[in-house]
């Protein structure tokens, strides 16, 4: 601690026997969030929000208090280990981390000898702030592929984002919005990326409109001065309805859209397909709620949209966010006070410079799975998942023939996990790093102790997109866990890479600091920075996009051979496109809404955070519960026409009689190896992969979308006797 610590700091300490507290930044879901963690000798004992962190200004939610948790269970792995015996089964061997390195990294060797860079696929999880690293590695060998969740959660954002106005436009909070729209996001929950809960309460607090725009009833719907209930997937009809609505009036920034529009002509052309009347059919939400929430976003200034993965997770992905940011764009809130800014980072050397995107030769980059296929997706280095299961399976267009997970669970998080599974089956080697044995690292050869963020020094929040960059300090050590850093780091240079890496990870962290002018350790006294605050800056310098202006009407999508426009397609799967499937499955599917305790499919073994959630829940109308016999609490077997789960029932009417919303993620790390009961409440059983049903620039999966058919669990499935 610094020796001006608040008085209240130096009490604990004398009161409670600690001995030391270190100031860090929390990473149990997106990060950012300041903290103090109190320790005794070695072992941290208390975690505390830190009041004089400008993100989240002292609050910290129930992930960030359970971390101690987290880094002390007994299940927790702190020795890499080597699978003896088949997949799936077998036992697990100690080993060391010479030994498991050096078998990662000759296996990588031959199968790069033999089959080329390409047919080894890295992969990383949501919000584990290693996507940097794992891409400098994935380039300086050579591979093009690394399987992340950018096809449908924040990559969207940042491809359309940098495509349509060079950046992504982040709500200034700060500036207090006079209207907020919270479209398909649950940020008192999800605290998303750039956001945190606190915020946004802030902003409500000081008086600020609310739209909210959710097919389920959340706090902020409860909250909201309009709640527009729309139909699961139909999120672009309802913005470029609203979006007609401004020009039909004229309510949209002349000034703005003369001076700094391209398109302007064409979108409002497209609009024309949009007629509020349409709408309303479309989206089921009333045509005068479609025009007062119009109304109040185009005329309440500043305003702001505040959106999540909900829209990101469908087949309209990345029309669902050019729409939105359409409607920024038109009543004149891009980079203004309050509005939509394009923060600008600290001047250090930014993501896409560390990640080594240049040095992946040309030849490589064209060999990206799905890159023919998802154009805009290939353009960011991203890929669709179905792509490495094909290539596994089937070895087309070439063979994958190794998988290294890093924070990642697939199995649970993947749609069509069926497919996953026969997959990873398959591969003929798999690594995992991750802080337990999950139902995927069950299925490696070879499993390293990954480090919580309690144990790791980095810089954190370096991906986002608001402007800050937060220290990380190590406070522990646990086992002989190792941040993914510095394994990758270490394996770099056992596979012939040392020229391109560091003696030590710290060096690549002064590396990244350098044109700032500070080392790792000065920045850890500073505890954060922020890039230089500007608005309005396409004032002076335009956007960076190919036109400099804000594109309505994208020239690189044109040029791909995609809409250049916005529009609406129904969900593949629907009652609408698919009637003949929908008797047979009569419900409307979502899936994926978020749960305080549990951030995707972590924290299940942390008895406080599984209090607050022991099961698995589907939540269901009481209507249409008592249609089809189904009681408070029963396990209810739900089903598609790809698989099956069973959830518990939860009968509310927060969602409507045609829907129906299961949680996402579980698993039971109670149970026996070597599955933990990985299929039995798995929705991503249930949900579809199949290309055609994916968006055609994104690959973005539609796991939001789905129909199935629900019924009580019979006797020997759990059900009542």
């Amino acid at each position: 601690m610094r020796g001006s610590e608040p008085h209240s700091v130096q009490r604990e300490m004398e009161v409670y026997g600690y001995d030391r507290v270190v100031r860090t930044h929390c990473r149990m879901c997106h990060g950012g969030c300041g903290v103090l963690v109190y320790c005794k000798g070695e072992r941290a004992e208390k975690i505390v929000g830190d009041p004089d962190c400008p993100i989240s200004r002292g609050a910290v939610c129930s992930k960030g208090i359970a971390s101690i948790q987290l880094a002390y269970h007994p299940d927790r792995l702190t020795h890499p280990v080597r699978r003896v015996g088949p997949k799936g089964g077998g036992r697990w061997e100690r080993i060391s981390w010479d030994e498991a390195l050096d078998t990662i990294a000759e296996r990588m060797l031959r199968h790069k000898e033999r089959h080329g860079a390409e047919s080894v696929v890295l992969g990383y999880g949501t919000g584990r702030e290693n996507e940097a690293v794992i891409y400098r590695f994935a380039n300086t060998f050579g591979t093009p592929n690394v399987l992340t969740a950018g096809h449908f959660c924040y990559g969207p954002r940042i491809a359309t984002g940098l495509i349509t106005c060079g950046g992504v436009p982040v709500v200034d909070y700060e500036n207090r919005p006079r209207c907020l729209v919270l479209w398909g996001n649950n940020i008192v929950i999800s605290n998303p990326d750039e956001y945190k809960g606190e915020s946004f309460s802030r902003a409500l607090d000081a008086g600020a409109r609310l739209i909210v725009v959710d097919p389920r009833l959340t706090r902020a719907a409860a909250r909201a001065d309009l709640w527009l209930r729309l139909r699961p997937g139909t999120d672009a009809a309802l913005a470029l309805g609203m979006a007609r609505v401004i020009v039909d009036e004229a309510l949209y920034d002349r000034e703005f859209v003369e001076n700094h529009v391209h398109g302007w002509k064409p979108f409002v052309e497209r609009l024309r397909e949009y007629p509020v009347d349409r709408v309303e059919r479309i989206t089921g939400v009333p045509r005068e709620q479609i025009a007062e929430a119009a109304r109040l976003f185009a005329t309440t200034k500043p305003a702001a949209i505040q959106w999540g993965v909900a829209i990101e997770q469908q087949n309209t992905c990345a029309d669902n966010n050019r729409a939105l940011m359409a409607l920024m764009a038109i009543t004149g809130n891009i980079d203004v006070p309050g509005g939509q800014v394009l923060f600008r980072p600290p001047p250090v050397r930014p993501v896409s410079e560390f990640s080594a995107h240049r040095m992946l030769p040309p030849e490589q980059r064209a060999k990206r799975l799905g890159g023919d296929r998802f154009r805009l997706a290939h353009h960011f280095a991203i890929i669709n998942p179905k792509a490495v299961w094909d290539a596994v399976l089937t070895e087309r267009p070439y063979p994958v023939k190794m998988l290294f997970f890093i924070s990642s669970n697939p199995l649970l998080t993947r749609a069509n996990a069926d497919e996953v599974r026969r997959a990873l089956e398959a591969v003929e080697f798999m690594a995992v790093a991750d802080f337990f044995l999950t139902p995927t690292a069950e299925l490696a050869d070879i499993v390293l102790p990954a480090a919580t963020w309690l144990e790791m020094d980095y810089i954190g929040d370096y991906w986002k997109r608001h402007g800050y960059l937060v220290a990380r300090r190590k406070a522990i050590q646990v086992g002989e866990c190792r941040s993914d850093h510095e394994m990758l780091n270490d394996l770099a240079h056992r596979v012939g890479l040392g020229e391109h890496w560091w003696g030590s990870f710290e060096q690549a962290l002064d590396h990244i600091l350098e044109p700032m002018g500070v080392t790792f350790q000065e920045f850890l006294r500073m505890g954060h920075v922020r890039g230089e605050v500007r608005y309005r800056k396409y004032r002076s310098g335009g956007f960076s996009t190919p036109t400099r202006k804000f594109e309505l009407y994208s020239t690189l999508l044109e040029k791909w051979g995609y809409d250049p426009l916005p529009r609406y397609r129904e969900p593949p799967e629907s009652p609408v496109s698919a009637p003949d499937r929908a008797r047979e499955y009569p419900y409307v599917l979502i899936t994926g809404a978020r749960l305080p305790g549990f951030f995707h499919t972590e924290n299940r073994q942390l008895p406080g955070m599984r209090e607050l959630h022991p099961h698995p829940q589907v939540e269901i109308h009481p209507d249409t519960a008592a249609r089809e016999g189904i009681r408070e609490g029963d396990w209810v077997v739900i089903e598609s026409p790809r698989g099956r789960c069973r959830q518990r029932a939860k009968l509310t009417e927060a969602v409507p009689p045609d829907v129906v919303a299961a949680q996402h993620g579980w698993w039971f790390p109670e149970r026996p190896e070597p599955d933990h009961g990985w299929a039995e409440a798995n929705v991503n059983r249930l949900t579809d992969n199949d290309y055609e049903a994916c968006d055609p620039a994104m690959g973005a999966t539609p796991v939001r979308t789905l129909l199935c058919r629900i019924a009580p669990a019979r006797a020997e499935e759990g059900g009542r006797p």
